[in-house]
């Protein structure tokens, strides 16, 4: 017979970074979907564009937490996005990350320059997208 006065309580849920708002602007339809779905699947409410201008006035009405830019876009570039939404007076800061294949140190003081807070090279391994939606 257990006569445990003090039973240790059972464990409860892990628990989970906050759900975070986050805009993908990715002119691949594919990319952009799967990554979409990925973080939905992970709790979080996403959106995308297709486009950088669409891209920059879709996240000044939605102020997302994070906007991750893909920066080989068709009409302006990423960091011509990254420009304009840093010069948008903005009611709560918004974490940019530079989505790109290109992965040199120059690359990355490109996107910082431009003002990217993150620097990212495709595929985006899902640690760092989890690391990502945890600092936003």
């Amino acid at each position: 017979m257990d006569t445990d006065l003090n039973p240790t309580p059972p464990a409860g849920p892990p628990q989970t970074p906050s759900a975070r708002s986050v805009l993908v602007i990715e002119d691949n339809i594919d990319a952009a979907e799967s990554l979409v779905v990925l973080l939905e699947m992970l709790g979080h409410h996403a959106e995308w564009a297709d486009l950088g201008s669409a891209g920059v006035a879709r996240a000044a009405a939605l102020q997302p937490d994070l906007v991750l830019v893909d920066v080989g876009l068709p009409d302006i570039d990423g960091y011509e996005v990254a420009r304009r939404l840093r010069a948008q007076a903005s009611p709560r800061p918004q974490r940019l990350v530079a989505l790109t294949g290109y992965g040199t140190p120059e690359d990355r003081a490109r996107a910082l320059a431009a003002g990217f807070d993150d620097h990212l090279v495709k595929p985006i391994a899902l640690p760092a997208l989890e690391a990502l939606l945890s600092r936003a």
